[in-house]
């Protein structure tokens, strides 16, 4: 059980857990806040950027225990690699914790986007965006657009040339996004906001510098120009359903229709154009990410891509037998396939780790972590502790044949209120991606490095020689 005692005179209690009272009162957590105004900060980047990111809290587990406080990107944090106080504090609501980001992230999204709000709008914006991406009728277009998208791809790869299977799959990916969110697929619409996009993610990692010529000043200008896009586009979905007189019982084509069609007064035009941008940082990233790195760890792990390809090639000669299309449940119901991507979730990491804010002082499992402070869930080391995982940096898709996925030791998408709406998305599409991969080529993965920091990706981009079947 995790224990949350009081803050101020007030018991805190988090949703599903007790309070426990004969044991030993809450301290703060031990550990170092480093050098003035830097902090561990440095540190903590140049083990990111190693070979062993998680180095750093390695080290610090040893010396002060699984929680500790530090300091880190100008913030006093308290930094937790314990999986049950991780779930509590992620779990927990807007009045024990709230989304915390760095500056700079926080300049690029504003104040209005789904990434930061709280209380109602948010539970009314994540529900609805929620619902649609889970909904079989997105599903199927998934399939249908992913399908498309690959062939189109796949059918021009060389076998004189490597292919560069993250740039592929990036391109992919972005095109499934583009389409889902505002149903933009192709032309020069579809290169701007793409080329536009670029620019802005670039400045997500950047000094918290706002004048012209700094990278935070040109990914605003970017964002600008994406939300003027995006809001000519909202123009065009309102005018054309005045033309037609539409009742208000037409099904939403993309996230777009579906908050256009809510009644809330404070989803303004605005708002809706500005986190439609936010919501393409996730989708950019995790899905091309996941998909390459499920590549990778397949190309050295024979056995593993034996299974996944046997399986894979039995569906196809099935669906091919019965003259039936693959559909999104089928997929998903890929029991091999479905256990490398759980796995390649635990061991690639990724979102490395989730940042809160605490609103008052909370207790949880005898830790305080104290109001005002920042609280980092670093979910890699959980998931590369050897407390919860036998041989952790190997991998081994056949641990999932017995292990529940339902624990806090496994949270690849985050986990609570703000749990990632499209976990069930970044499964399919990889393991569409995936599908037509092996049930087409055979290939040989050249060496590359997985860079872990500032956001996980191949150094070399994963060039793959394919040899069509």
């Amino acid at each position: 059980m995790i224990n949350v005692l009081r803050s101020s005179p007030a018991t805190i209690i988090l949703k599903e857990y007790q309070v426990i009272s004969h044991i030993p009162g809450p301290s703060f957590p031990q550990g170092s806040l480093g050098w003035p105004v830097i902090g561990e900060t440095i540190e903590f980047v140049s083990s990111a950027y190693s070979d062993h990111p998680e180095s750093f809290m390695d080290k610090r587990r040893v010396m002060y225990g699984r929680v500790f406080k530090s300091h880190i990107f100008g913030t006093a944090t308290i930094v937790s690699t314990d999986a049950e106080v991780n779930r509590a504090v992620l779990q927990s609501d807007s009045t024990a914790f709230v989304p915390f980001y760095p500056k700079t992230v926080r300049e690029l999204m504003g104040k209005s986007s789904i990434l930061l709000i709280n209380g109602s709008l948010h539970r009314r914006f994540h529900g609805l965006v929620g619902s649609f991406l889970k909904s079989p009728l997105l599903k199927a277009q998934i399939v249908r657009d992913m399908h498309r998208f690959l062939s189109e791809s796949m059918d021009l790869w060389s076998e004189d040339q490597p292919v560069l299977l993250q740039d592929v799959s990036k391109t992919v990916a972005f095109k499934v996004l583009a389409k889902a969110l505002i149903s933009v697929e192709k032309g020069e619409e579809l290169e701007e906001l793409k080329k536009e996009f670029e620019n802005f993610i670039s400045g997500l990692m950047s000094l918290p510098i706002n004048f012209p010529g700094t990278q935070l000043h040109r990914s605003l200008q970017a964002k600008k120009n994406m939300v003027k896009q995006v809001e000519r586009i909202i123009e065009g979905k309102i005018r054309s359903a005045k033309n037609k007189e539409e009742d208000g019982t037409v099904i939403a084509k993309d996230v777009v229709d579906v908050l256009l069609k809510d009644s809330s007064e404070y989803l303004t035009h605005n708002l809706i154009a500005n986190n439609m941008i936010d919501m393409m940082i996730p989708g950019h990233d995790s899905v091309p990410v996941l998909i390459t790195l499920a590549v990778k760890f397949l190309s050295d792990s024979p056995a593993a891509l034996n299974l996944l390809t046997e399986e894979n090639m039995k569906l196809k000669s099935l669906k091919e037998l019965t003259g039936e299309p693959l559909y999104w449940n089928d997929y998903l119901s890929l029991p091999f396939t479905q256990k490398v991507i759980t796995e390649t979730l635990r061991m690639g990491n990724v979102i490395i780790g989730v940042m809160r804010k605490a609103m008052k002082d909370v207790e949880i499992k005898g830790y305080v972590i104290p109001k005002g402070w920042c609280f980092l869930a670093y979910l890699r080391s959980v998931h590369l502790d050897k407390l919860y995982y036998d041989s952790p940096y190997k991998f081994n898709p056949w641990r999932w044949q017995e292990r529940d996925m339902n624990t806090s030791s496994f949270s690849p998408f985050g986990g609570g209120q703000r749990l990632c709406p499209g976990l069930d998305l970044a499964r399919l599409e990889a393991s569409i991606f995936l599908h037509h991969l092996v049930t087409r080529f055979r290939w040989i993965a050249e060496e590359d490095t997985i860079i872990n920091f500032p956001t996980v990706h191949m150094k070399n981009k994963l060039p793959i020689w394919i040899k069509r079947i």
